[in-house]
């Protein structure tokens, strides 16, 4: 099913604030959220995909890509397990939690979700960046690429926790397993209550207490990993893929980093690109230009064939509709621009010269009134 736009989403317009998104999310999330919608796979839905969108829309650098190239730009539908479809309660809870003052259950006295998790910190891992080449062909169909990174992985031993054996780790006595520590002061405006992370377990609500051999009780190591990227048709040079939870492993099986993918164009021996159009330069001899001809050209899947007019002019652009490049978009291809060029020789025989002398006297070779038109109508605005 095709994402919802992500403005749609939050009920907001496309030149809203920061300020107006976050206040936008904040309402749906209280909306939505499963504490007041307990068993309701629908709530639970909406509210994913308001997180889904906060988390584009929130960020300038995401929501940047998102306004220029839509979902493909911030990995979309086009990658597999893109977006919060893939992640719990707990991940988008851990990485928005903050909108809500830390207790991401505290408001409106719901229980449930919230008053089970506290304050608790999950860990995110780093996001990876990647350049990867596509040629004009497959940036014209779209291409599925298999790359090899070096990044941090679950560690295979302790299985991402970080601890050897299950005694290994424990629920942290500071707070308990809430991950915050609460305070309670006496001021002359009453007691006053805050919260801060607990600085035994980092907020984590536990600790290692025997630390994995392999892992030294991180919970990942340094590997080789293989990753799938499905690249949608249409992009283009410097434009950035995301791909949700393909990046560096948390400590501790926390949430994944994501993918950035850097998108580079190899350069075509003969095309040129200019946005979804591409540009061709059709070399023509003068009997070919004059008499007329049959010639192909080349595309980004082949060949074309152009017929070429009688007493065609150099400067004349010819255009094959559709043989260009689809908008990432969908919103229709671009077409092949075939600039006609005709060909001077530099060094003529004597032969050669006699004919062209020949053919200088006769008035089919001077250049006439519609030629001249021609040219005026090119460049009238030099002379008014």
């Amino acid at each position: 099913m095709a994402k919802r736009d992500y403005y749609e989403v939050l009920g907001v317009d496309k030149n809203a604030s920061a300020e107006e998104i976050k206040k936008a999310y904040r309402k749906k999330a209280i909306q939505y959220h499963p504490d007041k919608n307990p068993g309701d796979k629908d709530a639970e839905e909406k509210f994913k995909e308001a997180a889904e969108a906060y988390d584009v829309l929130g960020d300038p650098q995401k929501r940047q890509r998102y306004d220029q190239f839509g979902h493909a730009g911030v990995g979309g539908a086009s990658q597999a397990g893109g977006g919060f479809g893939g992640m719990s309660m707990e991940d988008i809870f851990s990485q928005f939690g903050d909108i809500f003052g830390g207790h991401f259950g505290g408001f409106g006295g719901f229980g449930g979700f919230g008053g089970s998790r506290g304050g608790r910190r999950v860990n995110r891992g780093s996001d990876l960046r990647v350049k990867v080449k596509l040629s004009l062909k497959e940036i014209a169909t779209g291409v599925e690429k298999k790359i090899k990174v070096k990044k941090y992985v679950p560690c295979s031993k302790c299985h991402g926790t970080g601890a050897e054996g299950s005694d290994g780790v424990k629920t942290c006595d500071t707070c308990r397993g809430t991950g915050v520590v609460t305070r309670v002061a006496n001021t002359i405006l009453g007691q006053m209550q805050t919260q801060t992370t607990c600085p035994t377990c980092g907020g984590e609500g536990k600790v290692v207490v025997k630390k994995c051999a392999a892992c030294n009780g991180e919970g990942v190591v340094r590997d080789d990993d293989i990753i799938t990227i499905n690249i949608p048709a249409g992009v283009m040079e410097g434009m950035q893929l995301s791909v949700s939870g393909k990046g560096n492993a948390a400590r501790h099986g926390g949430v994944n980093g994501d993918l950035l993918v850097l998108i580079e164009e190899e350069p075509h021996p003969e095309l040129l690109r200019d946005e979804n159009d591409l540009l061709y330069n059709l070399l023509l001899s003068f009997p070919q230009a004059a008499m007329g001809t049959t010639v192909e050209v080349p595309t980004v899947d082949g060949k074309a064939k152009v017929k070429i007019e009688p007493g065609t002019q150099p400067g004349k652009v010819l255009r094959l509709r559709n043989k260009g490049l689809p908008s990432v978009n969908s919103y229709g291809t671009g077409d092949l621009l075939v600039n006609v060029s005709v060909y001077i020789p530099e060094t003529l025989s004597s032969s050669e010269k006699e004919t062209l002398e020949k053919l200088d006297k006769s008035d089919n070779f001077q250049p006439n009134k519609k030629a001249k038109e021609s040219f005026f109508s090119k460049f009238k605005h030099f002379f008014e």
